[in-house]
This record gives C-alpha cells, structure tokens and sequence, in this order.
C-alpha cells in the first residue's frame, strides 16, 4: 500500500470512528427514558395505586407497597427505591436525588400525574444530592475525566515501560495517588461529592487500577492489539452506558447491564452508594471493580511468565566429537 492509498485509508478508518463515538455518546442520551423504575407505596389504599399506576403507564415505575411511611424512609435511604408515593388525604413524594437528580425530577411529575394528585402536592427530598451540584452536572461530568486519565495511563505504561512487573507499579502508583488527588480536587474543591474522603478516595483508585490495569494488562498478554480493545471498550460502550448523568433504570437493555458491569459504569454506583448512601448497594459494583482489578493482576501474571520464558537461555545442543 502506497501512501496515498494508506491516508486515503486513516481517513476512511477516522470516519468510521467517529461515526462510532456519535452513535455511541448520542444514542443512549436519545432513549433515554423510565423503565421499571423501583418506587415504594404507602398509605391507605396503596394496594390500589399500585394496580393503578401499573395500568397506567406499564413498563415505567415498579411499584411496591410497604408498610408505612417509615419503611418507605428506609427503603430510599437503603437505595432500594428511587422515589415512594404515600397516600391519602394530602398525598405526598418522596425523592432521593442523591441518587439520580434526573430520576427525582421525572419521578415527582410523573407520580403527580399517575396519582391524579393536584399539582400542589408535597415533595420532600430524603436523599438530596450536593447541595454545591444540586443537579448533578458535576457529578455527570466526572466520570469521563477518570475514564480517560485511566486509559491515558493505561496505554502510557504499556509504550514507555517494556515490563509486566514495571507496568503493574505503574498502575498501582496511578491508582493511588489517582484516586487521592482526585478526590482532593473533587470534594475539596469542587465540592460536589459528600462523604469521608479517604473513602472516597480508595473509590476512585480502585476506578483508576481496573481501567488502566485493563488497559496495560491486556497490552502485556496479548500484545498493543490489546490497547485498543481495552481502550476502545471503556470509552465507547462503558462509558456512555455508566448511567452517570442519569440512572441505569433508564437506559435500554441489555446496555444498561453492560455497562453497570464495565468500570465506568461500577464506578459511577459505587460513588453514589458510598457517598449518598452510606455504602448502601455498594456490593455489586464493588464487586464488579474487583473482578476486573483482579482480572488486570492475571494479565500482568501471564505476561511475567511469557517474560521468564523469554529469558531462559536455550538448551545447547551437544557437539559431535569425530570418531
């Protein structure tokens, strides 16, 4: 291939790529809407509104009863639910836009207008986001700088450090001062995540050891092809599908999923469990975290072997001495 015909062909390939990058940023942003979203309902006649509001709009709020206001309380500092509706005489909303400003703004118009409930009643934020990021932008537009410094790292590692054990102390050093300057930025700046910082911060590291350790680990065993598949996938379906700005009850399955088991998306649950929620629902995506954690330490494991393998000088072949 001559160079015209190669720049012909980068091109080509930059277009088809950014035409990758507008379907995958802008296509989940578009369907974006309720599905399923877990609500609880209290109060007399809640067995009632619960048959109502799934007749009404099917496929858009999971309501469940409960027993009473308190239980309801409990359920959304719990992170069970994203809203609850409690019935009677002067009806009331409950909302926690802790854990999704978005959610708490279409839960309160749409449970109003599924209630039939004037337009006067009562809500009460149990789980208010930041009062610094009351709508979450700032917490929407953190994901993508830790998404990014971690592949930047990722792929810096695996071109500048020739070593499987050189790249893993890199990583590891990335995530640790990573994730406690990001958090000084983060809550002592920009103020816009409550919660104990050193927690917050091993949050935030454990973000930065998955995804750059993805990234590098990936390159140390399959070779720099594994940059870009690792690279590729967190930025191009993880990070679009990590619910950041929204919830993941309201992405398209199986996307949502996906990205909720990609870091990107573990990431963004994770923060808000810890920081709103006392670590409530933490579990799953730290798990998630984990596994790719302890996936990225395989990696590196498999190129430290292929490395020793290298070294080893080969068996001398015995010489024939003349009869």
């Amino acid at each position: 291939m001559n160079i015209p015909q190669r720049a012909v062909a980068v091109g080509v390939g930059a277009a088809l790529l950014q035409a990758l990058m507008l379907i995958a940023f802008a296509w989940p942003a578009v369907h974006t809407t309720p599905r399923d979203l877990p609500v609880a309902v209290a109060g007399p006649g809640a067995a009632q509104m619960v048959e109502r509001l799934g007749q009404s709009s099917p496929g858009v709020l999971e309501p469940r009863t409960v027993g009473d206001e308190a239980a309801a309380r409990t359920a959304l500092t719990e992170h069970e639910v994203y809203g609850a509706i409690l019935t009677g005489p002067q009806p009331r909303v409950l909302v926690a836009s802790g854990a999704s400003p978005l959610v708490a703004q279409q839960l309160t118009q749409l449970a109003q207008q599924l209630s039939g409930a004037p337009a006067a009643t009562a809500v009460e934020d149990v789980v208010p986001a930041d009062p610094d990021d009351p709508r979450g932008a700032g917490f929407g537009a953190m994901a993508l700088p830790l998404v990014m410094s971690g592949i930047a790292a990722g792929v810096l590692l695996s071109l500048l450090v020739p070593t499987a054990v050189g790249r893993f102390a890199g990583v590891f050093t990335f995530a640790v001062a990573g994730g406690l300057l990001s958090m000084v930025i983060v809550q002592g700046w920009l103020s816009i995540l409550p919660g104990e910082y050193l927690m917050l911060a091993g949050v935030a590291g454990l973000v930065s050891l998955a995804v750059a350790g993805a990234v590098a680990g990936l390159a140390t065993a399959i070779g720099r092809a594994g940059i870009g598949i690792a690279a590729l996938t967190m930025l191009l379906v993880g990070n679009p599908f990590s619910a950041a700005t929204s919830a993941p009850e309201l992405l398209p399955q199986p996307w949502s999923a996906i990205g909720q088991a990609l870091p990107p998306g573990a990431a963004v649950s994770l923060l808000r469990s810890v920081a709103f929620f006392d670590g409530a629902g933490a579990g799953g995506p730290l798990l998630v975290l984990l596994i790719w954690a302890g996936a990225a330490l395989a990696l590196f494991g498999v190129g430290v072997v292929r490395e020793r393998g290298a070294a080893e000088p080969a068996p001398e072949r015995a010489v024939p001495q003349p009869a």
